[in-house]
């Protein structure tokens, strides 16, 4: 277990826009950064870092909290695996508490905590054979050597060799109390029939490893050396409950500051075009693994950037196969550029034939745009056939139709024109029609889905009540709004005036709190009622716990709630910028504290009103004198109400504040 000495070092150390930031690109709005959701598709950003507070909040979702919990919803880690991740990119040594591990906490570790873990020794025991054992340094070592690689370069991807003894890993993984459930689920080993041993999958390879965006393997590939041999070139890790290929980019976990830096992503092909590009200097390079690109390979390159420029071989007989790529990253609202390297040469060799400046120039200066590029594919085998020459057009066209962004579009196809003489008209014609095909190819792919589908019996949900629940309604929001203004103002000092007229100090926490203490309100949110009993734990110890306590708490909703209180939506707009400047949060808490315990009362005798009506027909045949004594228990809070009505200056009418 982690000490608290630990994760108090942690959290006043780790800073969130660095963390998020590996993520998400970041751009300065005043004295927040904002940039896209990386839960949720959208156009225009909505997720708010605070560097101040340390919390982030994603408008779109409704999701928000510290360093911490960002780790925790992106990469699905638990608690202490964030503070891990956290310190280890810190340099924070992790403190173990003394206290020993019940053994129902030993045997909780789920199966997906199990296959991380059995990754983690795998990483090792290959990376250990490549450098310690004579096998591993003169087959593996040897085979990185001839590829010209640097020690440091073999030991930042972390390659490592797997021996040619068909078990040694698997051997050593159930010495190390593995199960073979386990070791087969990871795919790491095979057990077949005929050998109960089992056998390890990579064998007699040379192994890279797989990682996720914050640095886990997830899983291996491998390269075997021996060319005599009738076996995959290449083989890699099989989908696990961790390892999905279409969601993982090599190297994207080594890439992704140089992405965000640069503001561009290189895509190559193989593992060693992304080694070898990093080794000559350039750092901004991901590789889809032999695998055609998905939309969620995309959706982690654009956390980083809008921009790719595709890196082709020049005799890769795969080139025209690439056009759906072009499309699919078009779709996602990326800005693409393609280079074809000369006949002979791929990102791997170029990069150790030149230096870094030429290679960094080469791919500046002979990219081409997307259009550009799908002509000089097309155009090479059409010769003078104006047949063939409208389908190349119209295949360009079918591209821009994919274009999301309406001015893009037309500034694509106004290069199309002049490129090639055309009318822009004739144009904009052609690409309604592509868009029309395109989008019944997509109906009838979702139609096709849906049809493909097993029946089910369908159960009709029971119809919404009409009438909502106005009393319920209100005083969650009245506990919230309370509640927030404890977490955000708690330390705040009011000046206030006692029956007698004789002045006082009482902070905001203590003030609220005396309002529920009085009432003897009980909590109708679970999540407040866990911060109140902190904030009184806190005065108990002299101690005023406002929101910034509440941030290390190993607790997701309070976190959670903690950064909707003080993260508000005016974090989205610069108001500064149009020369508009409204009062600041706070400006006038006394009286909104004030009024918002009086309007927390109206709403509790409401609900207390109406908890009094549903006992009355309960009692009004049981128990005459109960029933009697409910009814004038709704006359005295009815006439409270009318009191706390004209206190607030509320229009009688219509029950609502006329300022405030």
């Amino acid at each position: 277990m982690i000490s608290k000495q630990t994760i108090d070092k942690i959290f006043s150390t780790i800073r969130v826009e660095e963390i998020v930031g590996e993520y998400v690109q970041l751009k300065r709005a005043g004295s927040n950064f904002k940039g896209l959701s990386p839960f949720h598709d959208e156009k225009s950003p909505s997720f708010v870092v605070s560097p101040s507070k340390q919390i982030w909040k994603d408008f779109s979702t409704g999701k928000g909290g510290t360093a911490i919990s960002f780790l925790m919803e992106i990469e699905n880690f638990t608690y202490p695996e964030a503070l891990r991740h956290a310190a280890k990119k810190y340099g924070i040594e992790i403190e173990e508490d003394q206290r020993e591990y019940s053994e129902e906490a030993k045997n909780a570790q789920s199966e997906k905590e199990l296959l991380y873990k059995i990754h983690e020794i795998a990483n090792d025991y290959y990376q250990n054979f490549l450098w310690e054992v004579e096998e591993g340094k003169s087959i593996g070592l040897a085979y990185f050597k001839e590829r010209e690689l640097k020690d440091e370069i073999i030991r930042k991807f972390q390659l490592g060799y797997s021996p040619e003894k068909k078990n040694a890993f698997t051997a050593f993984a159930l010495e190390k109390g593995y199960t073979k459930e386990i070791l087969e689920k990871s795919g790491l080993s095979i057990f077949p029939e005929n050998s109960p041993a089992g056998i390890d999958r990579f064998r007699e390879r040379v192994i890279f490893p797989i990682h996720s965006f914050s640095g886990r393997v997830l899983g291996f590939g491998a390269r075997i050396l021996k060319s005599n041999v009738k076996t995959a070139k290449y083989l890699n890790s099989p989908e696990t409950e961790i390892y999905h290929k279409s969601n993982v980019l090599y190297g994207l976990n080594q890439s992704k500051q140089s992405i965000s830096r640069k503001n561009v992503c290189l895509l190559v092909e193989g593992y060693m075009d992304v080694i070898s590009l990093h080794m000559s200097g350039i750092e901004n390079v991901v590789a889809s693994s032999g695998t055609s690109l998905t939309t969620e390979q995309i959706k982690l390159i654009k956390r980083l950037t809008e921009n790719v420029t595709i890196l082709f071989d020049g005799d890769n007989a795969g080139i025209k196969a690439s056009f759906r790529s072009i499309d699919m990253l078009l779709t996602e609202g990326m800005n693409i550029r393609v280079l074809l390297f000369p006949d002979g040469d791929d990102p791997d060799s170029f990069a150790r034939k030149h230096p870094q400046d030429y290679v960094e120039k080469f791919i500046e200066n002979e990219a081409l745009d997307f259009i550009d590029f799908k002509a000089e594919i097309l155009f090479k085998e059409i010769g003078n056939d104006p047949i063939k020459k409208a389908e190349a057009i119209r295949d360009i066209v079918k591209s821009v139709s994919f274009v999301q962004n309406a001015l893009k579009r037309e500034v694509y196809l106004k290069e199309v024109s002049n490129k090639f003489g055309l009318s822009e008209q004739s144009l904009f014609n052609e690409l309604d029609v592509q868009r029309q095909v395109t989008q019944n190819q997509t109906q009838h792919s979702q139609q096709q889905k849906e049809n493909n589908k097993p029946a089910k019996l369908e159960i009709v949900p029971k119809q919404p009540e009409l009438e909502i629940d106005s009393v319920q309604f209100n005083i969650l929001h009245q506990e919230n709004k309370l509640i927030d203004t404890m977490l955000m103002f708690g330390d705040m000092v009011l000046q206030r005036k006692n029956e007698k007229e004789e002045q006082y100090e009482i902070t905001v926490i203590e003030e609220i709190l005396h309002h529920f203490e009085d009432e003897q309100y009980e909590f109708q949110i679970e999540t407040n009622k866990k911060i109140i009993q902190n904030i009184k734990e806190g005065i108990e110890n002299d101690e005023l716990r406002a929101g910034n306590f509440f941030i290390t708490l190993m607790d997701e909703d309070i976190t959670s709630k903690v950064a909707d209180a003080l993260m508000v939506p005016d974090e989205l707009s610069d108001w500064a910028t149009r020369n508009i400047f409204p009062p600041a949060l706070g400006d006038h808490i006394a009286d909104e504290v004030e009024a918002n315990i009086l309007i927390h009362k109206y709403y509790y005798i409401h609900l207390m009103i109406k908890q009094v009506t549903a006992e009355l027909e309960e009692h009004r045949d049981t128990d005459p004198e109960k029933y009697f004594e409910s009814i004038k228990k709704i006359m005295m809070l009815n006439e409270f109400s009318i009191h706390l009505i004209d206190k607030l200056g509320w229009s009688p009418v219509t029950k609502s504040p006329i300022k405030f």
